[in-house]
């Protein structure tokens, strides 16, 4: 039995501007703002959050489907996903259109300015859960707005619980949508600006939302994470990275620590702390998807750092 990923594949280009913004906007003339930024630095990177929690997952030793749509330009990313065993069943190609893409600069106060051009993930809608085999789990994570109303009906239309995971894509929603996923969704997960902006939409408080999923998990970068689950608050210890090289894909990881946990039925203390674990790891290195630790080095970290074991 496998998870299935509901969310966007998308291309990451990332540029570094070596100065600072502030020293090339003039206030007074920010109405006729016309500035160019000479970027030698540049790489391009695979993400999308659906690309990096199914690239998590197998590093867990996972069964993940990616349910996601893709434009013409994804032949790249494809031959990616293909060397690392990502399985394409439920990729779809859009005609004539691009595969979604953020254009990122970055300047010397790591102060940014993007681009996200959606593209072919607002065709998301195009794609059907019932057409996936054998998911015993689902997450529906940031994508195209239509096809994430209809994913999550079409879970619980199936029986298949799901992690209700809209990131960024949560401004799409007002209060009354938001609540109508929370009565779908059997869990919930938001980092620590999302979860405020829940409470501010939905007029309920994280504990009151708690009470109507399983479980609901809130992210606090370096102060670690926050599970509620059944009128509990369990506080799960940022995990110290080796180096903190680039944050980009952090909770993706985390996302996939939670879903190994879930699918496998452990406790939420070890769900979480895997989770956080998968979050340091993926901090230093750059880009989502670049790095490489073993079953058995996962198995040696979680050990080192939380003085337990666990069999992935």
């Amino acid at each position: 039995m496998s998870t299935l990923i509901c969310g966007s594949l998308a291309y990451d280009t990332i540029m570094v501007f070596q100065d600072q913004f502030k020293n090339h906007i003039l206030p007074e003339k920010i109405h006729i703002l016309n500035v160019a930024f000479l970027v030698p630095e540049m790489r391009r990177e695979f993400g999308g959050t659906a690309g990096n929690i199914a690239y998590n997952l197998n590093l867990l030793g996972g069964k993940a489907q990616i349910m996601a749509t893709v434009g013409e330009d994804f032949s790249t990313y494809a031959s990616w996903m293909e060397s690392n065993n990502i399985s394409m069943t439920h990729v779809r190609r859009i005609a004539n259109t691009y595969t979604a893409q953020a254009f990122i600069t970055t300047d010397l106060d790591d102060n940014q300015i993007t681009a996200f051009h959606p593209g072919a993930m607002n065709f998301s809608h195009e794609n059907s859960v019932k057409n996936a085999k054998d998911v015993k789990l689902g997450i529906i994570a940031p994508d195209g707005r239509g096809g994430m109303f209809q994913h999550a009906r079409e879970f619980k239309g199936a029986g298949i619980p799901f992690v209700f995971d809209p990131g960024q894509g949560l401004p799409m929603f007002n209060g009354e949508e938001l609540m109508h996923f929370t009565g779908l969704a059997d869990y919930m997960a938001f980092n620590d600006y999302e979860a405020q902006l829940m409470q501010e939409k939905t007029g309920h408080t994280l504990e009151a939302l708690a009470k109507q999923v399983k479980a609901l998990i809130v992210t606090l970068g370096p102060q670690g994470s926050v599970i509620y689950t059944q009128g509990q608050r369990i506080e799960i210890p940022c995990v110290k990275a080796s180096e903190v090289v680039d944050p980009t894909g952090c909770g993706d990881a985390y996302r996939a620590g939670l879903l190994h946990g879930i699918i496998n039925g452990w406790d939420w203390e070890s769900t979480g702390r895997l989770a956080s674990l998968l979050g340091s790891i993926k901090i230093a290195s750059r880009g989502g998807q670049n790095h490489r630790p073993s079953t058995a080095e996962i198995q040696a970290r979680y050990t080192e750092s939380f003085g337990s074991s666990i069999t992935l």
